[in-house]
């Protein structure tokens, strides 16, 4: 059944000393949370079952990983993640590094004059459960995305308002392009080469040639945050904090062809397996909104805690997960039928399920 005609429903919360700030799930039985950043943890769930898999500090001797600058234990502060697509590994970004050899501070507020500490992004092992490579980029990193080929990963670097390349084979950093302000979202194009990237506080989104480094603005908006691709790679999907919009673009043309009011603030969007539903997170108004893409209709606002800022959909299970940053995740099954016509939507808040996640870390 197509995901634009399924309708979402609650079906577990659980807390456990959780500060989620992003949820990706593999697509291969494992969901990843990145803690707020202070919180210093990633916590890995088994998709259908929920429970605790291992919690796993950002605490890393980096020395061990070939960067003699830094000898003794630093920690990193994890925002957002990125796996492969064999669902082997999965790149995490940290926001500031603390510890030997870093000033230990950053801030959203910033520029390429702050001179903020070069940021590190690791890779968690699903085998070992472990980190097993550090990375360097640039100052406050916070997006990645992988190439469709798997061979490089792309980072966005807030405070140095660029984006670098990282060669997953050497795993060093190999190119790294100027933008603007605040670069967040990226995706990229089945080329390997052509890269969209959202630059938040420029208000500004870009296609770049990761292989040259041109870049052009395809649009001007308040505040774009996060990009969605459609499985075909015809459609682009924007979210727009500023506007509480998400717009669809036509790739071919780079044209905004539709748009809808999904919510008070925007942030993190998400993806069904079909690419017939969008699922987006509104912060500020405590609720998820479900987007058909053919028609660009929000047909279901489902409640959600305080500050939902990151949501991902599990192809395994057909489950959206809603991180909400107070400490909290949402899980919400989409594989039945919409009710039939003036019966409830599910917006309603569904019955609360609090399976406090305490399951032994392994």
């Amino acid at each position: 059944m197509a995901s634009s005609a399924t309708r979402l429903r609650q079906i577990d919360r659980f807390t456990g000393g959780i500060t989620p700030k992003s949820v990706d799930a593999s697509g291969h039985g494992l969901v990843l949370a990145n803690n707020m950043i202070y919180s210093h943890s990633i916590t890995v769930y088994d998709s259908t079952s929920h429970k605790l898999v291992k919690r796993l500090p950002d605490s890393l001797d980096l020395s061990k990983f070939g960067f003699t600058k830094h000898k003794g234990v630093a920690q990193g502060g994890p925002v957002e993640a990125a796996w492969t697509k064999d669902a082997k590994y999965a790149y995490v970004s940290n926001y500031v590094m603390s510890g030997p050899g870093f000033k230990g501070f950053a801030k959203d507020e910033c520029s390429p004059k702050s001179g903020f500490d070069n940021g590190f992004v690791y890779r968690f092992n699903a085998r070992t459960m472990a980190w097993d490579q550090a990375i360097e980029v640039g100052a406050v990193p916070k997006f990645v995305a992988i190439t469709p080929d798997q061979k490089k990963v792309v980072i966005s670097n807030w405070c140095d308002f660029t984006i670098s390349i990282i060669d997953r084979a050497t795993a060093k950093q190999t190119k790294v392009i100027k933008l603007a302000a605040q670069p967040r979202g990226i995706v990229i194009m089945p080329d390997n080469k052509t890269a969209y990237v959202a630059a938040m506080y420029g208000n500004k989104v870009f296609r770049v040639n990761m292989e040259t480094g041109e870049h052009h603005v395809i649009m001007d908006v308040n505040r774009p945050r996060h990009l969605v691709l459609s499985p075909d790679s015809k459609t682009l999907y924007l979210a727009a904090s500023g506007t509480n919009r998400v717009y669809k673009i036509d790739t071919a043309t780079d044209k905004v062809v539709a748009e809808v009011v999904s919510g008070p603030e925007p942030r993190s969007m998400t993806m069904s397996q079909d690419g017939t539903a969008l699922y987006v997170v509104n912060y500020f108004g405590k609720s998820a909104s479900k987007i058909t893409t053919a028609d660009m209709k929000v047909v279901q606002q489902v409640p959600t805690d305080a500050s939902p800022i990151g949501i991902t959909y599990d192809d395994v299970t057909h489950q959206v997960w809603v991180a909400c940053y107070g400490g909290s995740m949402l899980v919400f099954d989409d594989s039945k039928k919409a009710p039939a016509s003036g019966a409830p939507t599910g917006s309603e808040p569904a019955p609360q399920v609090d399976s406090t996640a305490t399951a032994t870390a392994k």
